[in-house]
């Protein structure tokens, strides 16, 4: 009786001549092909399609990848030869492989979405919580880091057991890809296709290392607002429509009056009636006034006409509120500069309407330029950071030279705005020059002859 009839009668094994998976599913990432009780002839085929790949396991080794083709098995093939070394034993030790067949297709149609609010900054509306959902597609790049890092020994493994880990990092790194790009909230609708092919490229070496998958699509469907904050959007977007606030508060005021009168609760539907005919009388005099400055309403075209606008003051004659030595003060352009002129050391802090917060007047661009240049300081009059023997102080001209004259000896540092550093009080030419200057030289010729 030979090998193979031994087998078959002890074993009641099924001999396979071609190994291959057909899938019918869309969500079976790996398949472990069953081989319990089955026997592997020799010269049979293994077949893998197109999307897939066969890795052969060994005594719980990894043995070799088989990518698409058609292979033949036999004892001389190297990979294979560890599936037929318990044949060489008779039956007295079981089979020691397995085979594992692994979609590399495209898993698309996932979805992901935050479970919480990503709290993010934005330079108009400050501080925002936004939510965002879409989709994502994948598919296994490397069978050998998958099967190891997160199949193990798994034989039916489906994208639902990846699908949380994946859709945790992917929303932390969205919520990382945001922050960083700084796309104001107003334009993040603008920029879903930017953000999500951002987010693809920075996530794929970290999924590529750690699960040998690539992320071959990330699509952005929606990235919202909390209730409120949409809200408030739409009240501006409402406003900016109508044009004016006059017009808004009309269409505030006819909706009160509509509702006023449908509501026949308060009393029966005689007090219903009298309350809403109230508010509208009330309303709808309030309504003439307003019309009668904003013009006619036009329900499809909201408000008609209105009030001419008002030009801004001419340049010079904005009004600005000073705060400064002399005190708080609410002055023109002209009254501003020429307080300012006039103590230009003085700390003048100045607001007007528009700016976010107080300026000192030399960060204004229109004051600092406004005010004509000042006279320099004069020669004896400059005044210098001085450093010597007796501490450090400020002097002027005149008081550096006697300093270095008292004591010639000395270490005299002085320094003024604008220089990179202290220098020697002897190397500044004024100073040079005011001590070279002596006493002036006497009259030619001699005294002249006592009196006789």
């Amino acid at each position: 009786m030979g090998l193979w009839d031994t087998l078959k009668q002890h074993a009641g094994a099924q001999f396979l001549d071609v190994i291959q998976w057909l899938d019918d599913t869309n969500d079976t990432m790996v398949y472990r092909f069953p081989i319990f009780n089955q026997a592997i002839t020799d010269k049979s085929k293994l077949v893998v399609r197109e999307g897939q790949a066969a890795v052969f396991i060994h005594e719980g080794a990894m043995s070799d990848v088989f990518g698409p083709g058609t292979y033949t098995l036999d004892t001389r093939n190297a990979p294979i030869t560890g599936f037929f070394q318990s044949i060489a034993y008779g039956l007295n030790m079981p089979y020691k492989g397995d085979i594992y067949f692994i979609d590399t297709t495209q898993f698309t149609e996932n979805r992901w979405g935050t479970s919480n609010p990503v709290m993010m900054r934005d330079a108009e509306f400050g501080p925002v919580r936004i939510r965002a959902f879409g989709i994502y597609s994948f598919r296994v790049t490397d069978p050998e880091i998958f099967l190891k890092q997160v199949v193990g020994t798994d034989g039916l493994f489906t994208t639902d057991e990846i699908a949380g880990q994946l859709k945790r990092k992917l929303v932390s790194g969205l919520a990382d890809t945001i922050g960083k790009a700084k796309i104001p909230v107003l334009d993040l609708a603008a920029n879903y296709m930017d953000l999500g092919d951002q987010l693809r490229d920075r996530m794929n070496p970290a999924f590529n290392e750690s699960y040998g998958i690539t992320l071959t699509d990330f699509t952005i469907e929606n990235i919202s607002l909390p209730a409120n904050v949409e809200k408030a959007l739409d009240d501006r977007s409402r406003m900016g429509v109508l044009g004016n606030l006059g017009a808004y508060q009309q269409l505030k005021s006819a909706d009160a009056i509509e509702v006023a009168a449908g509501n026949t609760g308060l009393g029966g539907a005689g007090v219903g009636m009298g309350v809403g005919f109230g508010m509208g009388n009330m309303m709808g005099n309030q309504m003439s006034g307003s019309m009668n400055q904003a013009g006619p309403f036009n329900a499809h075209q909201g408000m008609q006409g209105g009030p001419a606008p008002v030009p801004p003051p001419m340049p010079g004659q904005e009004t600005w509120h000073y705060n400064g030595p002399t005190g708080q003060a609410q002055l023109k352009t002209a009254e501003l500069v020429q307080r300012i002129g006039q103590d230009r050391s003085g700390n003048h802090q100045v607001w007007k309407a528009g700016m976010a917060a107080w300026k000192s007047w030399k960060d204004v661009p229109e004051l600092a330029t406004a005010l004509p240049p000042g006279p320099p300081p004069m020669p004896s009059a400059a005044s210098y950071h001085y450093a010597g023997a007796d501490g450090q102080s400020e002097k002027s001209l005149d008081e550096v030279v006697a300093a270095v004259k008292a004591d010639p000896d000395g270490k005299h540092h002085v320094w003024q705005d604008g220089w990179d550093g202290w220098k020697a009080a002897t190397d500044v030419a004024e100073v040079k020059a005011a001590l070279s200057a002596g006493p002036p030289p006497p009259p030619s010729g001699g005294p002249p002859p006592p009196p006789m």
